[in-house]
This record gives structure tokens, C-alpha cells and sequence, in this order.
């Protein structure tokens, strides 16, 4: 009934093994990836017929994870899986992104690749086995898909890099990286550093690149045995009438790509554009004209062959810009009058407010991932309203765009955040894309340094992040530092560098052509970091340092710690005892397993009261300190005083004055407040404290000779 076909190879000291023929036989290629006891099913499916109209490629990558993997029931109240996770929309992008580029020019046909996790052994992140079982599935469909890749990610560990780290070690790497590509080629990188070097960075993915080598060398193994037959698949010869769109239109077009203003540019552009459909569309006027469709790709060839070609051959970029200059910069802090900090970041025409917000424990975001629910107190949140490039659209929830480029600037800046013992505080921060001509999301990477700085968060360094593009074509190559919105659309690729003035803090990769070498990509960051240290330098014109305190609107919040036996006198029976302290203090008070207290309020003076109040219930006397108290009954021996939270201590009659008292009623009543000395235990525990060696107007203890004349 099946006809199962397998590949089994080591990899890094586990097995990874291909399996098709057995599950989803409907599909154009399926195929089962299982590496340790991590399990994916990829799928890819083609549609054979191009649908009307269609002018891109409709590739949909859909990542998902079970929880049955993990041996979980979601939570909520349907108990089923629902919208997908960050984690689900992000890995989707990183499978989309290095197989994109290996369909053919012009290929149209709708493709889905679907990724499901079947199991998830806890040790093998199941991202990377999804990647490569979309290469395999993929390979093995008969798409025209020019493939395989491979994918491995890699950490680096006191000097030594890593392939495929388990899971659970990845707290302690220097590196969270992500490399696919063919077999001669890079196609992809996706990373998050703690700083480190170009060198490092660049050899990080060249060890990633040798690494996956044997596993482009089992799928094409697998295929050799059980591949589809290939599509007949021949990409349209639209030649002839790329050459006639260029003697109609080239001259124009190249005349519209000297306007340095990108609304002037995309004016004149539209211009020349509608003279083409004018003269060359089918129509009622005209039947035997070019569709719609092929005349829009055709025309989008010709404006990257012109744009392209003139960077090539006179050095210079469309805004007039040499290769690797920078647009001008604006930075500015403390833009706005309420919020905890903000800034406004503008290079040429992207800016990027970002808006950062200081909370406490209780706004912590609860993550649910197949490895267990945990709390992440750094948030960045990234929108593009349709307003930043002169447009409208509907506003639905974050796209998968949007979530990725806010999960780039959060890599970047994660790496210089205090830690949580030295600023308790949860950090959100919201960036709102208000202009874009070209790499919005390292426009957030730099606003976001600035916003957390203003709202004094005591950052290692301030990160700044530039985009990289490639121009790559038989006549030369050109290396773009900052590049426009054109220049990312016409161009080759799309390389994202963030860091500090020490190192590499985050790094991004994609390309539209079938990979790039090493030479390529050390060339590119090296312009990088050059375009980097710049920013932070025009970054620096604002705002340097972190503030040395918070904003005027942000809560303060003060830590101490108990002892874990005492946790229970700060909660009480049900919570009695906390919810009288927060009602009564007005200050949040947030306790854990370990004894930490977290206290925090905009009013210093709740934030005294709560910390007094807990440090009464639960700290100990200690011997020779004066407190101040309360009389709370007289006796003929003494008076009982409350002096620390619900402790009572005597007043022996002989401690209560230097001089004779008769009795001690003639001094004091219930009610007085005083100021006594512990002197320490009797035999039996009792505490004993002293009136008379105390100046009971200022508090203070009064001199030996003068307490015992």
C-alpha cells in the first residue's frame, strides 16, 4: 500500500532522517522530518492553472505548532489551537524567505508549503527541521523549485561555534543564528548577537554553510528515488517587448530616476508608465495589445535594468548618494510630554516615533510555546499605517510583516538591556512608522535606543542599525549602504546590520538572486559597520547616555528581599494581609516564590509606607537600634511599648527615666508614642527596652555619662 522511501543520515551527533511515501500522499511532495525526536511533516502543493490576473507570486508558507508535540491541551477556553503564535508567523517568514528566490522569474501558480509539528523532543528547535522540510518537500513535488537548500542554526560558545545547539543551551550562547542557502550560496540569515565582531559574525555563517552540507546531499538522495516528475514549466520570452517598452519609455524613465524627492520620482515614473499602457495595453482600441499583467512585469524589468545599470556604471545611487553614504539625521528625545520616553528618528524620508513605557511585574506578557509558559518583560511592538508612504488601506490586526520587522528591532536591542535585578521594571516599546523610503525597521532599531534611553533605562550602549542592498549584475557589482525603497525593490538583496560601538547586536540577510558568497558578505559589513558608528554618532547629537533617572510619569519601583518563611506574614489568610497594605499604601505589591518583594507606585511616599509596613512583619529587631513606638499598656513594673510591626517589648520602671519614677502611670499612658532602645533578651525571650537612654525629642541616644547620672 505505501511506498515508502527513507534517508538517514548523523547530523551533529543526532540523526536526521527523510521519510515520504507514507503520510499526505495527495500532496505534491510530503515529506516526514524527524531529527532526534523532533518531527515535522512538510508539505507543498501547486496549483497547475495561473489565475486571472495574477501578478506575483502567490507562495504561502504556513508553520504550525501542535501542541500534542509537547504533549500539552492548549489553554483557553476552546482548547484548540487558534490564530497563530509569534513564534508560528515568525518561523513561517523564515522558511518563506532563502525558498522564494529559487522560482523561476515570472512563475505565477500558486504554491502553499505547509509545516506541521508532529513532536518536539524539547533538545532540536523545530524550526530548522521545518526549513529543511520545505526544501525537501519541495524538491521531491516536481515544482520548478531550484533546489535544495539546506538550513542549521549556530551558537557560539566561549569562542567555539556550535551547529544545532540544544534548546535549553541557547541561554547561554553569544549567538542565536540561523543560516540557509544552497550548496555554493547563502540565501538567508537570521541572527541575534551579544555583540560581537564582523569576523565572528561572517565566520558564524560560513560554519553554518559547510554544516548543512550533507543534508542538501540527502535530499537529493531522497529525490533520486522518489522525486515527481518535473512541471513542464517554460518561463514566456517577453524580450521583443521589453526592448520596444524601452525605446517607447527608457528615456523617460531614466529622466524620472534623476529626481532626488521620492514623491517627485514616483510621479514622473507614473507618468512614463501610463504613456506605456497607453500605447502597448490591450484594450477595446487596441485587441491585440500586451495584458496587463505582462506589461506591468515587463515594465518593472526595464526600471530595474535602468536604475541598476546606472548605479553600476557612474558609482552614484538614485538620491544622488556615493555607495556608502548615509541619508541625512535627525535624532530627537523627550518629543513627547507624558509618556515615560520617546524619540523621533529621521534618516531621508523613513521615520520611525518610538514610544517606550515602563511597567511592573503584573505587565509582564505571559508566552505560551511548546516548551513551557514563560514571562518575557521586553516587548517591541512595530506598525506601518498606510499614511508613512501617501496610501490608504484598511487596518486589520499586525501582518506577518509587521510582527517580523518588530521581532528584528527587539533582537537588536535586546542584547544592551539591563538586567531584571538591576531594573525591575517591565519595558514596552511601540514604534509607529511615520514616514518610509527604505529600511523602517533599523529606523526603529535606533528610535528604540533613544526612547529607552530618554525614559532612562540604563542601557549597556545605544544600538543603531543600517540596511545593506546588492547590486549584482554582469557588468559589476555594487555594494548600497542605507538603501532606499527602490533600491530594495529593484536590487538583490536586503541586508540588515544592527550593533553598538562594540559589535554586531543583531543581523538579517535576504536575497532576490540565487545566493551570495562570502567575499560579497564581508564586503557588505564591513561598509556596514562604517554606516553604523556614523548613525551613532548623528544618534549621539540627542541623547548619549541613558538618563540618570526616570521620567516624571513612570513608576518607581523598589526590591527587597525576605526570607521565604516570612512570605506567608506579608500574604496572610487568603491574601487578607497584601490587600489591606495595597489598599491603605496605594503601592502594587508583588511577592514571588524566592522572597522577592517588588513594590511600586508613582508616589514615593506610598512606596515608604508599603516598604515599612512589610519590613515591620517580616524583619527582626535587631539589638542596641532605637525604634520608635507606641504605649500599649501600663503596668505597675513598666510599660509595654509596640515598637516593630506587632512586636511588644518592657519597659522595665527603672528604664523609663535616669531620675526616680513612682510609679510608672505619673509618665506615660496608652497611646504615647516614645522612643526606646532594644537592649536585648531575658533568660525566658522577653524583650527589653529602654526609655531613658534615648532623647525623647529628637530620638536620638544620649550620651553613657548623661543616661546613667
Amino acid at each position: 500500500m505505501f511506498d515508502i522511501q527513507k534517508e538517514t543520515i548523523e547530523w551533529e551527533g543526532r540523526p536526521l532522517t527523510f521519510e515520504t511515501g507514507r503520510v499526505a500522499r495527495q500532496a505534491n511532495g510530503s515529506v516526514m522530518v524527524t531529527y532526534g525526536e523532533t518531527t515535522v511533516l512538510a508539505t507543498a502543493v501547486g496549483v497547475k492553472t495561473v489565475k486571472e490576473g495574477a501578478d506575483f507570486f502567490p507562495l504561502t508558507v504556513n508553520y504550525q505548532e501542535k501542541t500534542f508535540a509537547a504533549g500539552k491541551i492548549p489553554g483557553g477556553f476552546f482548547k484548540r489551537e487558534g490564530r497563530p503564535s509569534e513564534k508560528e508567523t515568525l518561523t513561517s517568514r523564515l522558511i518563506d524567505r532563502p525558498i522564494r528566490p529559487l522560482f523561476p522569474k515570472g512563475f505565477k501558480n500558486e504554491v502553499q508549503v505547509m509545516l506541521t509539528v508532529l513532536s518536539h523532543d524539547m533538545e532540536n528547535d523545530p524550526d530548522i527541521v521545518g526549513l529543511i522540510g520545505a526544501s525537501a518537500a519541495l524538491v521531491l513535488s516536481g515544482l520548478p523549485f531550484m533546489g535544495p537548500i539546506g538550513a542549521a542554526r549556530v551558537g557560539y560558545f566561549d569562542g567555539e561555534y556550535v551547529i544545532n545547539p540544544p534548546v535549553y543551551d541557547m541561554v547561554d550562547s553569544a549567538l542565536d543564528l540561523v543560516v540557509a542557502g544552497t550548496g555554493d550560496a547563502v540565501m538567508m540569515v537570521e541572527s541575534e548577537a551579544k555583540e560581537l565582531s564582523e569576523d565572528i559574525m561572517l565566520g558564524a555563517v560560513m560554519a553554518g554553510h559547510a554544516a548543512f552540507q550533507p543534508v542538501i546531499d540527502a535530499i537529493i538522495r531522497l529525490a533520486e528515488k522518489a522525486a515527481k516528475e518535473p512541471w513542464d514549466y517554460e518561463p514566456e520570452d517577453h524580450s521583443a517587448v521589453e526592448t520596444q517598452v524601452r525605446d517607447l519609455i527608457g528615456d523617460e524613465l531614466a529622466a524620472a530616476y534623476t529626481n532626488v524627492d521620492k514623491t517627485a520620482r514616483y510621479a514622473a515614473v507614473g507618468v512614463a508608465k501610463a504613456k506605456a499602457v497607453v500605447a502597448l495595453a490591450r484594450s477595446e482600441e487596441n485587441p491585440d495589445g500586451l495584458p496587463g499583467t505582462v506589461l506591468k512585469d515587463v515594465m518593472k524589468s526595464v526600471e530595474a535594468s535602468i536604475v541598476r545599470g546606472g548605479i553600476i556604471k557612474t558609482g552614484k545611487r538614485i538620491d544622488g548618494r556615493a555607495l556608502d553614504t548615509v541619508r541625512p539625521i535627525v535624532s530627537e528625545a523627550g518629543i513627547l510630554p507624558r509618556t515615560h520616553g520617546s524619540a523621533l528618528f529621521t534618516r531621508g524620508e523613513t521615520q520611525a516615533m518610538v514610544v517606550a513605557t515602563l511597567g511592573t511585574g503584573e505587565d509582564e506578557q505571559f508566552v505560551d510555546d511548546l516548551t513551557g509558559t514563560y514571562k518575557e518583560r521586553f516587548m517591541l511592538h512595530y506598525n506601518f499605517p498606510p499614511y508613512s508612504v501617501g496610501e490608504t488601506s484598511f487596518r486589520l490586526a499586525p501582518g506577518r510583516r509587521e510582527i517580523g520587522h518588530g521581532k528584528l528591532a527587539w533582537r537588536a536591542v535586546r542584547a544592551v538591556l539591563p538586567s531584571h535585578v538591576d531594573f525591575p521594571y517591565t519595558i514596552r516599546l511601540v514604534s509607529e512608522i511615520t514616514e518610509s523610503n527604505g529600511s523602517s525597521s533599523m529606523a526603529t532599531v535606533c528610535g528604540a535606543s533613544l526612547a529607552m534611553m530618554d525614559a532612562g533605562v540604563p542601557l549597556t550602549r545605544p544600538v543603531s542599525g543600517i540596511a545593506m542592498g546588492l547590486i549584482k549584475d554582469p557588468e559589476g557589482i555594487a555594494v548600497l549602504s542605507d538603501i532606499l525603497g527602490d533600491e530594495d525593490h529593484l536590487g538583490d538583496m536586503d541586508f540588515k546590520v544592527a550593533g553598538t560601538s562594540e559589535g554586531i547586536t543583531s543581523l538579517q540577510m535576504d536575497i532576490k538572486i540565487a545566493g551570495i558568497d562570502e567575499k560579497i558578505m564581508h564586503t557588505a559589513l564591513a561598509q556596514a559597520k562604517g554606516g553604523r558608528l556614523h548613525i551613532l554618532d548623528e544618534m549621539a547629537k540627542a541623547l548619549d547616555t541613558s538618563r540618570t533617572e526616570l521620567g516624571e510619569f513612570a513608576p518607581r519601583i523598589e526590591t527587597i528581599t525576605i526570607p521565604t518563611d516570612k512570605i506567608r506574614d506579608v500574604i496572610g489568610t487568603g491574601g487578607k494581609v497584601i490587600r489591606e497594605i495595597v489598599e491603605k499604601t496605594g503601592a502594587k505589591v508583588d511577592v514571588n516564590d524566592e522572597g522577592v518583594i517588588k513594590v511600586s507606585s508613582s508616589d514615593a511616599a506610598s512606596i515608604k509606607a508599603a516598604l515599612d509596613w512589610i519590613i515591620g512583619l517580616t524583619a527582626e529587631p535587631e539589638e542596641g537600634k532605637i525604634y520608635k513606638g507606641k504605649v500599649v499598656k501600663v503596668m505597675d513594673f513598666g510599660a509595654f511599648v509596640n515598637f516593630f510591626g506587632p512586636k511588644d517589648g518592657l519597659v522595665h520602671v527603672s528604664q523609663l527615666r535616669a531620675e526616680r519614677v513612682n510609679h510608672p502611670s505619673d509618665l506615660l499612658k496608652e497611646g504615647d508614642e516614645v522612643y526606646v532602645k532594644l537592649l536585648g533578651f531575658d533568660d525566658r525571650g522577653k524583650v527589653r527596652l529602654s526609655m531613658k537612654v534615648v532623647d525623647q525629642e529628637t530620638g536620638l541616644e544620649l550620651a553613657k555619662d548623661g543616661a546613667e547620672a
